[in-house]
């Protein structure tokens, strides 16, 4: 039997994580969980829907004027939404 030594339990999840390839997921939920914290309570407010797929977070809008302002800064939110996640998640933003 091979000699194993302790690991933490926030290694054991992760590995665990890699290992069934839910990483990738799981960082597409955070970037949804944050989404409030970058854009603030204000946007938030106008925000009726957000999801990831494959590296693309669609979110809607409910204001046109708030949509056009949004999609002029779409760079600047994926650079602090992947900056937060300290990893290259989310790759584009689309405003519905």
């Amino acid at each position: 039997m091979k000699r194993t030594y302790p690991k933490r339990l926030g290694e054991v999840i992760d590995d665990f994580l890699k290992q069934e390839r839910l990483d990738g997921e799981l960082d597409q939920q955070q970037a949804l969980a944050l989404w409030p914290e970058i854009v603030g309570p204000g946007i938030n407010r106008y925000t009726v829907r957000r999801t990831v797929r494959d590296g693309v977070m669609t979110v809607t809008i409910a204001s046109a004027v708030l949509r056009n302002e949004l999609m002029m800064h779409r760079s600047t939110l994926i650079a602090r939404i992947n900056q937060a996640l300290g990893r290259d998640v989310i790759k584009e933003i689309v405003f519905n």
